[in-house]
């Protein structure tokens, strides 16, 4: 059985490693992420990652894993943003708000795909005109819903969230194991 990460994330790569797993094969897919008029952030994210498990190609005895992350502003998707003029409007709507990260999983084997998502609330603290340019200069921003990482320099401009911390990085592990284990990864089994 091998496992398949449709990821090119190397984030979620870390993440499963902490459950130990280490994909086989890293095929990150080819899809269009443009969000649909009017699509609303959690079905939005829920759809990529379906659409992403879908476009890679595997055989029976491979399982693809594909996940994918949104931060919502209310009804507002905030994608990875195109430059670094969109990352600093991100950080300024963000800033002293809540918002939610949505990341939903999907595991496909063969013809049958398993699906979780789960809602983490973020609150992040009213940020200086300082902290966002430094911020900026950094280029943690880069490739990064809503323009943030979490568990990068920005983890300074969070002091509260409910939920996945996991979740929140992009990938939740509780739910993703139990989707591998559904699928028949052997997670949990001891090699004598």
């Amino acid at each position: 059985m091998k496992l398949i990460l449709g990821s090119g994330s190397p984030r979620r790569r870390e993440l499963l490693a902490q459950i130990g797993v280490e994909a086989d094969d890293i095929r990150p897919p080819d899809i269009n992420e443009d969000p649909r008029p009017g699509e609303l952030p959690r079905p939005y994210c829920v759809r990529l990652a379906r659409e992403k498990a879908w476009a890679i190609p595997a055989s029976d005895d491979e399982i693809v894993l594909s996940a994918d992350t949104t931060v919502a502003l209310g009804r507002r998707i905030l994608g990875k943003p195109a430059d670094v003029a969109e990352a600093a409007q991100f950080l300024y709507a963000l800033s002293g708000r809540r918002h939610r990260v949505v990341t939903a999983v999907a595991v496909r084997r063969g013809d049958q795909i398993w699906e979780r998502d789960v809602v983490t609330q973020v609150k992040m603290k009213r940020l200086s005109d300082a902290e966002v340019n430094a911020y900026l200069a950094s280029e943690d921003w880069r490739g990064k819903a809503g323009g943030y990482a979490i568990q990068g320099p920005a983890g300074a401009f969070v002091p509260w969230i409910s939920g996945s911390f996991s979740a929140v990085v992009g990938l939740p592990l509780a739910e993703t194991a139990s989707l591998l284990v559904a699928a028949g990864y052997p997670l949990y089994e001891v090699s004598a």
